[in-house]
């Protein structure tokens, strides 16, 4: 959500000229609705929320081969804090369905405005990425796209079936929209499906109207619910943000409300302000806060928890599905 050596970015992108001339790139807004908002500052970071630019030889490798299949990966799109490490490790999480949201949410990086077309090619591209990158256990997520009929369901569910084609045996995570108004769009997934169903509710219900006035907090909770209930063998995972005013109250009924849905994993991480036209950081949460809500959250029956200042939902996922396996046969074998 921040660059990855911890400068606010700015809210331009280059684009090259469509026709086809050797002009300069032009400098598009990326948040065309956030330009004439005033500037929000933001409280200096501490030390722990520091991390190192994306400069190693495998990173450089993962960049490359997003540009040769044309591929875009969210670690890239929303500045996530951990993409050196991730693509050091060659771990990325793949943003499909374009790189233009129908949403304008406060916290997100994510460029917004009218979308293109659906590509058809794009599930292929992508597995024989994941095949070629060896991903154990891969992470597929996407723009908001209320301008599709079914929310880009559809294609969530080639690219599962066409990552299970290349017979890797890779399992696949999917963090997808909320789906609202799209009906069926869930069910479509699903049918498919993804070994992780991960939807992330972000903020407390409070916070919605300012910082995710797009969607709404009772939607993306019944969207977790409906998934076990269409399928109670597949794990589900929800996300929350904090340091954006939230209160530790707010927290807990939060926790209490995804328990209630049967959600099986939970992950908590600081916010960072990608630029100075989004929302504002509240406050950067210590580390021992986070192992409160960690020790919190597990108390109240999720399998897994992961919370830390530089936590985002992706991160490590390959391993969290190895523990939540794990805690879920131990939980089986204790009953």
């Amino acid at each position: 959500m921040t660059a990855p050596d911890g400068a606010a970015q700015t809210d331009t992108v280059a684009e090259t000229p469509v026709s086809g001339t050797e002009s300069e790139p032009v400098a598009r807004t990326r948040h065309p609705e956030k330009a004439r908002r005033p500037d929000q500052p933001s409280p200096r970071k501490p030390h722990w929320i520091r991390v190192k630019a994306p400069t190693s030889r495998e990173a450089a490798e993962v960049r490359q081969l997003m540009r040769d299949k044309k591929l875009a990966t969210v670690c890239e799109e929303a500045a996530c804090p951990n993409i050196g490490e991730c693509w050091h490790r060659r771990h990325a999480s793949f943003m499909i369905l374009g790189e233009i949201c129908t949403r304008a949410c406060a916290f997100c990086n994510v460029r917004t405005g009218k979308p293109d077309g659906v590509d058809e090619d794009e599930p292929a591209r992508l597995a024989a990425s994941v095949a070629a990158m060896g991903l154990r256990h891969v992470v597929v997520t996407s723009v908001d796209r209320d301008d599709l009929a079914d929310g880009g369901a559809g294609q969530f569910a080639r690219c599962i079936t066409a990552i299970r084609a290349t017979d890797t045996g890779t399992t696949v995570e999917v963090l997808t929209p909320d789906f609202r108004d799209k009906p069926g769009a869930l069910e479509t997934v699903m049918d498919t499906p993804p070994d992780v169903f991960n939807h992330n509710l972000e903020t407390v219900p409070r916070l919605y109207p300012s910082i995710r006035p797009g969607a709404r907090y009772f939607t993306s909770l019944r969207l977790l619910q409906r998934a076990k209930e269409l399928r109670p063998d597949v794990f589900t995972k929800s996300g929350l943000m904090v340091g954006l005013g939230e209160t530790r109250a707010e927290v807990l009924q939060v926790m209490d409300d995804l328990r209630a849905a049967d959600v099986d994993f939970l992950t908590v991480g600081q916010y960072l302000q990608p630029t100075r036209k989004h929302a504002a950081v509240d406050r950067f949460v210590p580390p021992e806060d986070f192992e409160d809500l960690a020790r919190v959250a597990r108390a109240k029956g999720f399998l897994l928890v992961s919370a830390s200042p530089l936590t985002r939902s992706s991160h490590h996922a390959d391993r969290d599905f190895v523990a939540l396996r794990d805690a879920r046969r131990a939980q089986t074998r204790g009953l």
